[in-house]
């Protein structure tokens, strides 16, 4: 092989271009690099050599005379690229192409996109900026930030991305590094601007670290004016200058010069960092063996415009080492003035080879050697991923700091003693937050005009969230509290217990004189919607605390401050695919129960699906009645029926048994003395609640209640509540208090089946709950609350929901005419637990499919949630057991089981290990410990009548079943 022509190309190439081994602008395939460029280089004019050193501005934006200029700048100046502005991607895309084509060389095309195309881009993603960023510990995350965000660039065509800003913000007041900065620590913004540029140039997208030799530490803006850095030399190399030396070694691509005044760098007085050789040339190239593409910031800016008159300031750049001229103000004239400067033997032709082969050098590495056209099908989707929202939810769960925690506030434990009221600073949006919060407990938002009365509703509670909400639609807007916030927030935490969640630049702490009556402080960084949702999971230990600031903010809070605690085992809430589900697949669901709704099988539907302890799906269908007045909101209730067996009776049952108060082999007659000699006195517990004791089915009580016309008869009933008739049936109906008795009577003394088989029965739950108002001498709605429910958090669930939510929160259940003769809302549906005053341990419980999934994933994760033990994994594990499969029977104690045979409760889709219930109205609830799923479904199907079960029929409940798993990411 003759190496002749090799040897040749890299005595002359490396002439030009500096030798390194790592030489960022050098490709692959190095000979036919060499080749391009060098015969591209030959076939230009002097005029078009120029021209590529210059990159201009362009907005989509903007009408056809703005596209005509930038067309005839192409035509006419032979620029060489341009950066993109605002605009929207479509009409980028399409002006690309249309540049791209009038371009005889192929246009270098970059762009301001710091924390994603959004910085300039409408319809395009936002990731979090510099600053939140700068609180994640784990830099493989910052590394797949810098790649999403490459991946999107490239998509769009765009070439180098401005971006990282490694500039060390050691100034608060800085007003325009600020959120783009990663911090004020030299070593972890090394490390992180590092990580951001190899993903971003993973992902074939040339990077640009910025803004040379060190933006950080100023007090004014250079698009204004001319900023000073007044450091010393030892300083700027051994601080500002630390992060470009270790990302030139490790290959960053190019290089953004700042127009700064930096004194102890350039001697002549005012002069801009950007025209200046000893910093351009001796130190950035020289000393720091940069050899990559060194930009210009834009010369338009007040910093560099100010120096001199257009042209002049770009031969000045130009002169100084840099290779791109940015934004010039007059590319015609600066043109002119560069060529004159080379007749005039001002530099010479090796000079301006050098930069514009090192320009084509990186138009043939990124590919514009064999150019393509940027495909506009299906690009508003390629730059709004499912992928994009999971890094940043992953971003934000790993940013959110903890910066005080007092006596370990967080995360919020023993809901049951908590009272939470809720304030809302600042003049953005917080509702994501709040309605967050109100998944997890009770929270009542608190406003007043005045402070003394805001204060005096505050007695009332034992914990006050406090939330700033600055707006995040970019870095540069105010973060500081107001006056009067900070009046108010000194005085509320004077005498409450107060947690401070700031969305908001952790800057804004500063604000703060003092901290000492504030227990808890959260920085959120930014006010997104998945900040917020994130963030208040946090607050309840849904997800762990892993952020540490920054940035100082104040001798309080120093940089690297950050509590870190677990997560609680609470549910979280979150994107599917985070926990390995198809979210396209899960539209099916949608569909589903649309359909569903069409076919009058329900008019109001809930749904929640959780799976590995996070909620994916949370969606509400229809309408409260086919009326189509009141949609269903997803913190409505629904009368669940019998799945009240499992939310409230069998989960008393189990704590006893774990207690050693009761067993599986306890007899009824050891439960209520009085079942001794009756033909129920033998059976057990496990039998009775397997449905494997002989008990009927159900007893339709009421009716021996009613007259000769089958409607209430006076002997039982009043309208009007006294002493005797006390027993709230509906709204207006109330019975005798003592045919409760009767009831009990009936259920003692009813005959048994004929045989032993499974034959599912109510009548277990009339017995258990007299058993457990008996042992705890309170009502079971009373017991059931303090010992379960408060404590979950489940504060939807409740018997008799109108002493607690008003009727527009709670969807009907029939509209009667067989006993009651009236529309049944907010009352229990079933007729036995309705003449228990509501109370029933078989039926009466009201709850939404939220509090129902907290119930299910308790059950899921053998009795543990929210930080607190509810009964042993053992107790779970024996209630979860089915004790006669044997006998056919699926049943495990009190839980339902899928089927033995090919019909039954579930799709057959999945293990014997899961378990559930559903109910009479429609409602289903289900867990799989195989596949860590939860599946709620609300329904209220007996509306209008009770009597077709189309929702059955149709296989709804089980068809959207199958559809989850359906969903699963093998």
């Amino acid at each position: 092989m003759n190496h002749k022509p090799l040897i040749l190309f890299i005595t002359f190439f490396f002439s030009i271009i500096a030798f390194s081994q790592n030489n960022p602008l050098f490709a692959k395939d190095i000979e036919a690099q060499r080749t391009w460029v060098d015969s591209t280089y030959k076939s230009m004019t002097l005029e078009e050599k120029i021209g590529q050193l210059f990159m201009v501005q362009v907005f989509s934006d903007k009408n056809e005379s703005h596209k005509s200029e930038i067309l005839k700048q192409i035509k006419e100046q032979h620029i060489g690229g341009v950066i993109f502005s605002k605009g929207g991607p479509m009409r980028q895309a399409k002006l690309n192409n249309e540049l791209q084509a009038a371009s005889k060389i192929p246009l270098l095309v970059g762009m301001d996109a710091e924390w994603g195309l959004s910085m300039r881009l409408d319809s395009t993603y936002a990731f979090p900026w510099n600053m939140t960023l700068g609180a994640i510990k784990d830099d493989a995350l910052i590394e797949q930030t810098g790649k999403h965000i490459g991946e999107h660039c490239k998509r769009l065509g765009v070439h180098f991305n401005f971006a990282p800003v490694v500039d060390i913000n050691t100034n608060p007041n800085n007003p325009i590094i600020g959120n783009r900065s990663f911090g004020e620590d030299r070593d972890r913004i090394t490390k992180q601007s590092l990580a951001f540029m190899k993903g971003m140039q993973g992902a074939g997208v040339m990077a640009n670290a910025k803004h040379f030799p060190g933006h950080g530490d100023t007090d004014t803006d250079s698009h204004k004016t001319l900023p000073t850095i007044n450091f010393s030399a030892q300083r700027i190399d051994s601080v500002e200058l630390y992060p470009y030396r270790k990302l030139i070694k490790e290959g960053l691509s190019s290089v953004m010069v700042a127009h700064l005044n930096v004194p102890a760098l350039e001697a002549r007085s005012g002069y801009p960092s950007s025209i200046s050789k000893h910093i351009v040339t001796n130190i950035l190239k020289d000393t720091l063996g940069f050899e990559g593409l060194i930009f210009t910031d834009a010369l338009n800016m007040k910093g560099a415009s100010n120096f001199s008159a257009p042209g002049d300031i770009d031969l000045a750049a130009f002169l100084a080492g840099n290779d791109v001229l940015l934004i010039s103000e007059n590319v015609k004239l600066a043109v002119t003035k560069i060529a004159e400067a080379l007749n005039n033997k001002l530099f010479t032709e090796e000079r301006l080879a050098h930069s514009v082969k090192k320009i084509l050098s990186s138009k043939y590495k990124l590919g514009l050697n064999d150019y393509k056209p940027v495909d506009t099908k299906n690009l508003i989707g390629d730059l709004n991923r499912i992928e994009d929202d999971l890094l940043y939810e992953k971003l934000m769960e790993n940013a959110i700091t903890v910066v005080k925690n007092t006596n370990q506030n967080l995360p919020i434990r023993q809901l049951e003693t908590k009272k939470i009221a809720y304030i809302k600073f600042g003049n953005d949006d917080g509702t994501p937050f709040l309605e967050t919060l109100k998944k997890y407990t009770k929270i009542h938002e608190i406003k007043a005009d005045k402070l003394d009365e805001l204060l005096l509703q505050l007695k009332n509670y034992n914990i006050v969230i406090i939330s700033l909400h600055k707006t995040s639609d970019n870095p540069w807007r105010s973060y500081k509290f107001t006056d009067r916030e900070l009046v108010w927030l000194y005085e509320i935490s004077r005498t409450n217990n107060v947690i401070l969640n700031v969305f908001s630049n952790p800057y804004s702490l500063l604000d703060l004189k003092t901290t000492e009556n504030i227990e808890s402080i959260v920085v959120s960084y930014q006010n997104s919607k998945i900040a917020q949702e994130k963030s208040a999971q946090l607050i309840f230990g849904a997800i762990p605390a892993k952020g540490t600031l920054p940035v100082s903010s104040g001798i309080q809070f120093p940089m690297g401050i950050g509590f870190q605690y677990n997560a609680l085992s609470s549910l979280s809430y979150g994107l599917a695919e985070s926990v390995g589900m198809d979210s396209k697949k899960l539209h099916k669901i949608d569909s589903l129960a649309r359909v569903a709704i069409a076919k009058g099988t329900t008019p109001g539907i809930q749904i929640v699906v959780a799976r590995k302890g996070k909620v994916f799906y949370n969606k509400s269908f229809g309408f409260h009645t086919y009326n189509n007045k009141i949609p269903v909101k997803d913190s409505d209730l629904f009368d669940i029926a019998s799945l009240t067996k499992i939310m409230a009776t069998v989960p008393l049952i189990m704590e006893l048994h774990e207690e050693g108060i009761i067993t599986l082999d306890t007899k009824i007659s050891e439960l209520l003395p009085e079942y001794k000699g009756t033909n129920k006195a033998n059976i057990t517990l496990k039998t009775m609640l397997s449905h494997f004791a002989q008990l009927k089915p159900w007893i339709p009580f009421y009716t021996a209640t009613l007259d000769a016309n089958k409607k209430p008869s006076q002997k039982y009933y009043r309208n009007q509540k006294d002493d005797v008739f006390n027993v709230e049936i509906s709204q207006d109906l109330f019975m005798r208090g003592d045919y409760q008795d009767t009831i009990y009577d009936i259920v003692r003394n009813t005959d048994l089946l004929g045989r032993v088989q499974y034959r599912y029965s109510d009548l277990p739950y009339f017995i258990l709950k007299k058993y457990l108002e008996k042992h705890y001498e309170k009502s079971m709605a009373v017991v059931i609350q303090d010992r379960f429910y408060r404590p979950l958090g489940a504060n939807f669930t409740t018997y008799n929901p109108t002493e607690k939510f008003s009727k527009s929160m709670i969807l009907p259940t029939e509209e009667d005419d067989y006993y009651r003769y009236q529309t049944v809302h907010g009352y229990v549906h079933d007729m036995g637990a309705a003449m228990q005053n509501g109370v029933g341990g078989h039926a009466g419980v009201f709850s939404n499919a939220n509090d129902m999934a907290k119930i299910m994933q308790m059950y899921l994760q053998k009795g543990f949630y929210g930080g607190r033990r509810y009964f042993t994994p053992e107790t779970m594990d024996e209630f979860n057991k089915c004790h006669f499969c044997i006998n056919n029977n699926r049943r495990g104690i009190g839980f339902d089981k899928p089927q033995l045979g090919d019909a039954g409760p579930t799709c057959g889709c999945l293990s014997m290990t899961s378990f559930g219930h559903s109910g009479f109205t429609g409602t289903y609830a289900w867990a799989d410990p195989d596949e860590e799923i939860v599946y709620i479904f609300m329904a209220n199907r007996t509306y209008p009548k009770a009597t077709t079960n189309l929702l059955l029929k149709e296989n709804i409940r089980t068809n959207i079943q199958q559809y989850i798993y359906d969903a699963i990411i093998k």
